[in-house]
């Protein structure tokens, strides 16, 4: 005999805890097997299927995420389980993407991602504050399940605080564990019941020290490649600067696009040498410079326009804002991008690329000490004595994009790296073919869809 027994609750949520479901499903495989003995005897009982669900009509959904890109993620993920589980209620930390979605915001991102150290202590009694509002709204609506992505400073306190509460924690997108505070990699044992992992190497490294980690693939590896024609982007973001003639744009030349960052402390760090090597390269290309949502344009162009390009003999090359990263790096000919999610965006694009960031001297010395690799994730030291990272190279498990860090991230030296990458030689040829090869691996699957498996790992947990 074959058949199924569903054994179903419809309002698991009100009269039992947490404790009582997990003895109601014990019993119901308890009298179910006892049932399946009774009538269908010992020796079919292997044909038989047992489904057991437990639904929760309203499920009350904790997400927490602090940055640009975990908003944009968990404004993914709310808006396919409002499709899915129509009746669920969202809370907790995201910016105003995620609230669009549907979260109902206890704390505002924007209000506590503080990058750096003298910018958190300042902050520091507010962001206090704001985490004890988390704390005790978890305490308060003790949610079915949480959804942490990222924010990895925030969120692993948070997990504490849900374990203690039995509540089952998902963790999306993962913190970089692999490369330095390899000894949070318990917390992460200890708190979290399923981490869902964007990078290849990231799911062996977990699952070999013990965690339900899944490699479910990049979110940006699924989308589509920019449909707007060059003329058309020409004419939409370049043309006659009024403010400042000197770099009206030329739309025939070679595009090069230059992404010095997100956060200002990166873009002041690196805008100054990216432009002077864009001088050095002479008047035969014209620049598009992405500026990211988290940075006032109008500050950004007075420091392009105002404080860089003075010093420099600037030669009759445009430059222009746009406020589009994958776009610039579409239609780019070749492109400079600061390390960070940005060379992500560089390789699922194809773009050829060079790698470079510059901290200060103590910063870079106390990281070069502090980084060490897993067996998981090969990786080759240059020589200079200095790992990559690029997330590009250690996704590709060699260097296929130049990387120039601190000193010898120098204009001269980054003209060299790029000027190759400019013409039809043999170099940009060999990067685009590896470039292509190392995106294949950001999904376990050609048809994978990131989110929708974050989502599908939701409602098992549920």
């Amino acid at each position: 005999m074959k058949g199924s027994l569903a054994i179903v609750h419809p309002k698991a949520r009100e009269p039992f805890s947490s404790r009582a479901i997990k003895l109601f499903v014990l019993t119901a495989i308890v009298l179910s097997e006892r049932l399946y003995r009774t009538y269908v005897g010992p020796g079919q009982i292997r044909d038989a299927k047992l489904i057991l669900i437990v639904t929760i009509p309203n499920p009350r959904i904790f997400l927490s995420a602090g940055e640009a890109s975990g908003d944009h993620y968990g404004a993914e993920i709310i808006a396919e389980l409002r499709a899915r589980l129509p009746s669920a209620n969202f809370i907790g930390l995201g910016g105003i993407g995620m609230e669009r979605a549907g979260l109902d915001r206890i704390v505002r991102a924007e209000d506590v991602a503080h990058m750096g150290l003298t910018e958190v202590i300042r902050h520091a009694p507010y962001i206090h504050s704001q985490y004890r509002r988390l704390v005790a709204a978890i305490k308060r609506d003790k949610p079915d399940l949480a959804i942490l992505i990222d924010f990895p400073d925030v969120n692993f306190r948070l997990a504490m605080h849900l374990r203690r509460l039995g509540v089952p924690v998902l963790w999306f997108v993962s913190p970089q564990l692999w490369a330095w505070k390899r000894r949070r990699l318990r917390w992460v044992q200890q708190r979290v019941d399923r981490m869902m992992v964007i990078f290849p190497f990231e799911e062996a490294f977990y699952r070999a020290r013990g965690v339900d980690a899944e490699f479910v693939g990049h979110p940006l590896a699924r989308m589509g490649m920019p449909t707007s024609k060059r003329e058309q982007y020409a004419v939409a973001n370049m043309g006659a600067n009024p403010d400042h003639p000197e770099t009206s744009s030329h739309p025939h030349r070679p595009w090069v696009a230059l992404l010095p960052g997100s956060r200002w402390k990166e873009v002041t760090a690196n805008l100054p040498i990216m432009l002077e090597a864009a001088a050095l390269l002479g008047a035969g290309y014209d620049f598009l410079i992405p500026v990211a949502s988290t940075i006032d344009k109008a500050r950004f162009s007075d420091l392009v326009f105002k404080a860089i390009l003075p010093r420099l003999r600037w030669p009759k090359s445009s430059i222009t804002l746009v406020s589009d990263a994958r776009e610039a790096l579409f239609h780019a000919r070749a492109s400079v991008v600061a390390s960070g999610t940005a060379t992500v965006q560089a390789l699922t694009v194809g773009n050829p690329f060079v790698v470079v960031y510059r901290v200060s001297a103590l910063t870079f010395a106390v990281a070069k000490r502090m980084i060490r690799y897993p067996a998981e994730i090969p990786a080759e030291r240059d020589a200079d004595g200095n790992l990559p990272v690029g997330m590009v190279n250690l996704i590709a498990g060699r260097r296929i994009v130049p990387e120039l860090l601190n000193e010898r991230f120098t204009a001269g030296n980054l003209v060299a790296a790029l000027r190759p990458l400019l013409e039809d030689t043999p170099e940009r040829g060999r990067m685009m073919a590896d470039l292509a090869d190392t995106r294949a691996k950001l999904l376990p699957h050609p048809d994978s869809d990131p989110i929708q498996r974050v989502c599908d790992a939701v409602e098992e947990l549920l």
